[in-house]
């Protein structure tokens, strides 16, 4: 065999291979909600076609290329096309063409068909996290009667059908739950809706997929898909009245260390100055993108630094995200506990952020003239500050 035939066949292979995976949690190929099996049924076909069609191609110019490799021979003598076999080949690939282009611009028109939703959540793209806001609203269950906000992970509810409002603070990104439906690009000044839908419990990773900066490949998210009873328990939680930690302990500091290091940044709903007045934080003075995560309720998820990271430990993260689908909910609604608080890397990240992020080309300039920062600064915490934030903040439940 002809020695480029046998490296084509052999990048093909790896190709082929490097795409078999049995732990892929981004698999467009496993869909669990109605719009991914919409998606899966389009694909499928046009895959199968299109790999029929490349095999024929390939096989001809191996043919061609073993048949009239270079042998020293003459140039060989130019006729004139054949009419008839031209006609053919542009007729069956218009053909073709065309029986695929039917099913997917119906599949497209369904899929942006956003008229059955029952619940909206609105979704803000920034460098590099994802803003999950849930408004009041009627739906989503039983209602919100008050806006939650949170970041990395979106909750929702089984067998409803949700309408993402999706925009962007800075540069373009895209959102992207592969199970769950396909990309949809989030455009500063635009909102940009998508519709999903989870048929059974569990944990659905995805990524954004537009490139938008230096951490683009660390810009991750996760929905958690519920039982109805279980997303009523979160949204409980995630209303619940602010609860100042014990006076005297090691979180009574870190709330402290958190008001005067964090809280101009990052927003903890209910707290409080001495004087009794809540602390809103201002990350428009501080932040290009003129917002930072809310930490509320921090260690209800298991992910921070836009899901690049996890709260759990390796030994606790399989017990939620490899938990059947009956009780993942229940796993995942016990938060961030004490013995299973991946504090190594939580310390790290309040140690040094952009050593575990990068947000600069150069990461001598980490403050731009204006005094605004991309994403979270170094902000020279001593050890002692360390341990007192990260005991404050494994009370954010």
């Amino acid at each position: 065999m002809n020695r480029r035939v046998r490296i084509a066949a052999a990048v093909g292979l790896a190709a082929l291979v490097a795409g078999c995976a049995e732990d892929a949690p981004q698999d467009m190929f496993q869909p669990a909600g109605p719009n991914a099996q919409s998606i899966y049924d389009l694909s499928v076909p046009v895959f199968i076609i299109a790999g029929v069609i490349g095999v024929i191609v390939m096989v001809f110019i191996a043919i061609i290329v073993v048949k009239f490799r270079d042998r020293g021979q003459a140039i060989p003598d130019q006729v004139h096309g054949k009419p008839t076999l031209e006609i053919i080949l542009t007729i069956i690939p218009a053909l073709i063409l065309i029986g695929v282009a039917i099913p997917t611009v119906g599949t497209i028109m369904a899929l942006n068909d956003t008229s059955d939703t029952e619940c909206v959540i609105n979704v803000t793209g920034q460098q590099w996290w994802w803003e999950i806001d849930y408004p009041t609203q009627s739906g989503c269950g039983s209602g919100i009667d008050q806006p939650i906000i949170t970041s990395g992970q979106m909750v929702i509810p089984i067998g409803t059908p949700v309408l993402v409002r999706g925009t962007s603070r800075d540069v373009i990104h895209s959102w992207w739950i592969p199970r769950l439906n396909g990309k949809r690009d989030m455009v500063p000044g635009r909102v940009h809706t998508n519709r999903i839908e989870a048929d059974e419990p569990g944990i659905y990773a995805g990524q954004c997929t537009e490139f938008c900066g230096l951490s683009h490949a660390n810009m991750r998210m996760e929905v958690i898909a519920m039982t109805p009873e279980d997303f009523e328990a979160w949204k409980l939680n995630q209303t619940k009245p602010y609860e100042s930690p014990a006076e005297g302990t090691l979180a009574a500091k870190g709330e402290q260390t958190f008001i005067s290091q964090c809280a101009r940044c990052h927003q903890v709903n209910g707290l409080e100055d001495a004087d009794g007045a809540p602390i809103v934080s201002r990350p428009d003075l501080s932040v290009y993108s003129g917002a930072a995560p809310n930490l509320t309720h921090l260690m209800t998820r298991n992910t921070f630094a836009g899901a690049a990271y996890n709260l759990l430990t390796p030994e606790c993260r399989p017990k939620v995200w490899n938990a059947p689908s009956e009780t993942v909910g229940a796993e995942y609604l016990k938060g961030v506990t004490p013995d299973c608080l991946n504090s190594v890397e939580l310390r790290e990240w309040l140690r040094n952020a952009p050593a575990k992020k990068p947000m600069y080309a150069d990461p001598t300039k980490l403050e731009a003239t204006d005094g605004l920062t991309r994403g979270m600064p170094n902000l020279a915490l001593s050890e002692d500050q360390i341990d007192e934030l990260v005991a404050y903040l494994l009370e954010r439940h």
